[in-house]
């Protein structure tokens, strides 16, 4: 760090996607890196030697990975919750989600945020650290076949912004990132989001990634990609905007009109 001093992260869901290209974005800053996901992939295993297998929708995971980390490394200055989970797409909507499919994204998306700060929060106090939870835009721009995550991100927000105000005097900085669409599995491999669309538009799934930004009328053209997400991060954790406290930061192409 340009200061001197060591500055240690923890990043969940950080196997792929989002959750990796943070990790090793902060990892390239000089942070020093806890990681968890359920299963550690190669490409994380190169990030940081500090990845921890966990199931962070269980009520035990999140508090085990802080643990983790604070043996590790004495102290936590960045917590990034990133770690959601759906069971869907729900192509049949609102009625079809059973009580198992909202548990499993409140597990996820919502009650292990909570956890895990609540177990990090003495330290990230003590160190003046922030917390930034990686958000949604359908918090605000719900869909129906993604009801349960759209749902349990609007209230990580709702967290983030309960948080800056408990939190904010007391030297901690707790922001949210909502992110439009981003090129990850979720969009790219078999059975997910793109997949499902894809099919309901009765084209390849390339073909109707390529036509998204035009469809959904991202202004830039194409989707966001995890690197800039990544970015976002470090700019948060950097300090450099330190009245930046309490906000949701969009990054989703112009998709969203409204003021």
């Amino acid at each position: 760090m340009a200061d001197g001093k060591a500055r240690n992260a923890v990043v969940t869901g950080a196997s792929k996607g989002i959750g990796l290209a943070v990790a090793s974005a902060l990892h390239d800053e000089g942070y020093r890196v806890v990681a968890g996901a359920r299963t550690i992939s190669p490409e994380l295993g190169k990030v940081t030697a500090l990845a921890v297998p966990v199931d962070l929708g269980a009520p035990d995971g999140p508090p085990r990975l802080i643990d983790a980390a604070l043996t590790a490394l004495g102290g936590i200055d960045v917590l990034v919750n990133n770690v959601a989970g759906t069971t869907g797409p729900h192509p049949h909507g609102f009625l079809s989600v059973t009580d198992e499919d909202w548990r499993h994204a409140l597990d996820l998306t919502l009650l292990a945020a909570v956890r895990a700060t609540r177990a990090a929060l003495p330290s990230i106090i003590e160190r003046g650290g922030h917390i930034i939870n990686i958000g949604s835009i359908n918090a605000r721009r719900p869909v129906p076949h993604l009801v349960d995550i759209s749902a349990a991100k609007a209230a990580l927000a709702n967290l983030g912004k309960s948080l800056a105000e408990e939190f904010g005097g007391r030297g901690v900085r707790v922001n949210t990132i909502s992110p439009g669409p981003v090129r990850t599995a979720v969009w790219t491999e078999p059975g997910g989001t793109g997949d499902a669309l894809a099919a309901r538009a009765g084209i390849p799934r390339e073909e109707f990634l390529q036509s998204l930004p035009g469809v959904l009328g991202m202004s830039t053209g194409h989707i966001t990609e995890p690197r800039e997400i990544a970015a976002l991060v470090v700019f948060l954790a950097s300090g450099k905007a330190p009245n930046i406290n309490g906000s949701e930061l969009v990054i989703d192409g112009g998709m969203r009109k409204e003021l």
